[in-house]
């Protein structure tokens, strides 16, 4: 064909906003991309901190529940690291079996972060 029959299909241009920084001396706590989880935001403000955190494993007979006594040394979107001070052992946990965490003191939450994971 001569190409005149048939025009080429055109796509209006994405309009992508520059992206953002905080300003100043924000810490990584005061600053979360709104693609975290709540969880994690509020592990994150609660660093060094003893706590259990409660597992289940439902494809394990043998851990089937765990429960993992230490200090919250990191969390992200999809894991949680902890250190058990009586056994010096590091704990890799994946947040995905987590059921619920217990504080030994309060627990610091900010509740400015709320409003922003509708």
């Amino acid at each position: 064909m001569n190409g005149s029959f048939f025009s080429t299909p055109t796509f209006p241009q994405a309009i992508n906003p520059e992206p953002t920084s905080p300003p100043g001396n924000i810490s990584v706590e005061q600053s979360f991309p709104l693609e975290q989880s709540l969880i994690e935001n509020i592990l994150r403000l609660n660093r060094g901190k003893n706590v259990k955190a409660y597992f289940s494993y439902p494809d394990s007979n043998e851990w089937r529940d765990k429960v993992y006594n230490g200090i919250i040394e990191q969390s992200g979107r999809d894991h949680l690291i902890l250190r058990d001070q009586n056994s010096g052992k590091w704990y890799l946990l994946r947040m995905i079996y987590l059921n619920y965490v217990e504080f030994d003191s309060n627990i610091n939450y900010n509740p400015d972060y709320s409003d922003t994971f509708d």
